[in-house]
């Protein structure tokens, strides 16, 4: 019960990219989407949202492993970040045409 917070904060990562895929992108910083031009919105909106949405199911599953073997928690969280992570910056790179 000590990982609940994991399992709180997957499910609000997770429905925020969901958010993200189908095209909202108000909740990204604006210094972040200023340059996405409108008809790249949802594919910005979907690069972003799968990254994000990859860190969050991470998170419940991780929470879930946590019953079995705590020792597992770090082998699926930080692949998944990283991927999560590459993801999102490939977007960004993309549609924003930089990190800022």
């Amino acid at each position: 019960m000590e990982n609940v917070m994991l399992l709180i904060l997957g499910i609000l990562i997770s429905v925020l990219a969901i958010v993200n895929i189908k095209g909202n992108i108000s909740t990204v910083h604006s210094y972040n989407r200023r340059k996405v031009k409108e008809e790249d919105v949802p594919k910005y909106g979907k690069a972003i949202g799968t990254g994000t949405l990859i860190i969050g199911a991470s998170l419940v599953l991780s929470y879930a492993a946590a019953f079995w073997n705590e020792g597992v928690i770090p082998y699926i969280i930080i692949p998944a970040l990283i991927i999560g992570l590459a993801l999102m910056l490939y977007g960004q790179i993309k549609y924003n045409h930089g990190i800022f």
